[in-house]
């Protein structure tokens, strides 16, 4: 039996994790993060989903925390989107949540009250193997989350389980149905926690910083429209930008603030927005770095494609190739890689261009 703090954040997969550990016979303790200091309806940082994580581990007779990182929050995952979209590119925050709070944050929190490990309700699997510690994907492709947890090093997937990984969701369901769990039909969380649904991201961004307009040009430098806030358009949009109805679909495939003053986006047919090859930086590593033949998935349920990864240049980038042509990746989005003889994951970083 070992000291568990399992993070629930009130949804169903966490409140589940929470109850096999308990079923298995560990010391249980249930944490709620309370992450994002302002308003919230989405996501899981609304005070119904701390009601609801307290009144699981409640049902299931174990004790219940809430830990403020507020502060880390803004500071990791709020002010890094902001200025990423200023800057044009198109951050990940659940990412860099679970790099920043959930492998850092909480885990440094549960070393120093004496847990043995960390659970968190993730759908994916630890594993291992010839005295490695492997990352998998979970059991149902459909729910499958290990592309967002890419970050976790040797020594973090040494201290962390992930009790659900090898169900499917329907399952997940079924033992919170069986044991009468208040969150058992609570649909999953999908939105960026820290934007309510009534206002979006224009809004989120244009309370926090000066929204610019910027011309749409096509891909000869014809003007031929005009976007309010650049900072909300991203590669591979095409809707949205108040182009005229009845041409042919356009896509955002570049987005130029070379101009501060004068911003530019750039659209054009499919076909422009098709690459071979990506700069990825920022890489980690799930255990030892990968040079050579890979699997990369550009998004959270996207198709794995074949690909070939190089060492690092001096700036510490990695070119990644792919077989086929691929849709331009937003600069900002993670890059993750996985083995070609299973489903494990080596590594990821973020995309530069």
């Amino acid at each position: 039996m070992s000291r568990v703090l399992v993070g629930m954040s009130g949804g169903v997969d966490s409140s589940v994790a929470a109850a096999v550990l308990v079923d298995e016979g560990h010391e249980v303790v249930g944490v709620t993060m309370r992450l994002w200091g302002g308003d919230a309806d989405t996501g899981c940082c609304s005070v119904s989903d701390v009601e609801d994580a307290r009144r699981v581990a409640d049902q299931l007779g174990i004790d219940h925390v809430v830990f403020n990182f507020s502060d880390d929050f803004e500071q990791h995952v709020v002010t890094p989107y902001v200025d990423g979209h200023r800057a044009g590119i198109t951050p990940n925050p659940c990412i860099e949540c679970n790099r920043h709070l959930k492998f850092e944050r909480l885990a440094e929190r549960a070393h120093l009250l004496g847990f043995d490990a960390v659970a968190t309700g993730h759908h994916a699997q630890i594993e291992l193997r010839n005295d490695r510690w492997t990352l998998r994907r979970g059991a149902d492709p459909a729910k499958d989350q290990s592309y967002v947890l890419h970050m976790a090093d040797q020594a973090t997937l040494s201290r962390t389980l992930l009790p659900i990984g090898a169900m499917h969701k329907d399952e997940v369901r079924a033992i919170a149905r069986e044991i009468g769990l208040r969150t058992a039909g609570k649909p999953d969380s999908q939105d960026v926690c820290f934007i309510r649904s009534d206002e979006g991201r224009a809004r989120f961004l244009g309370d926090r910083i000066p929204l610019r307009a910027a011309a749409v040009v096509d891909t000869d430098g014809v003007d031929i429209g005009r976007v309010e806030s650049v900072e909300t358009v991203t590669i591979g949009q095409r809707r949205g930008l108040g182009l005229p109805g009845g041409g042919p679909v356009r896509y955002v495939v570049d987005v130029d603030h070379a101009d501060p003053d004068r911003p530019v986006v750039v659209v054009g047919a499919h076909d422009h927005l098709l690459r071979d090859a990506m700069a990825v930086g920022s890489m980690s590593w799930t255990d030892a770095p990968v040079c050579g033949d890979v699997l990369v998935q550009v998004s959270a349920h996207g198709e794995p494609m074949a690909a070939t990864i190089g060492g690092p240049d001096a700036s510490g980038r990695h070119i990644v190739t792919t077989a086929r042509p691929h849709r331009r990746v937003a600069p900002g989005q993670s890059a993750v890689l996985y083995d070609l003889a299973d489903d494990c994951v080596l590594g990821g970083g973020i995309v530069v261009n």
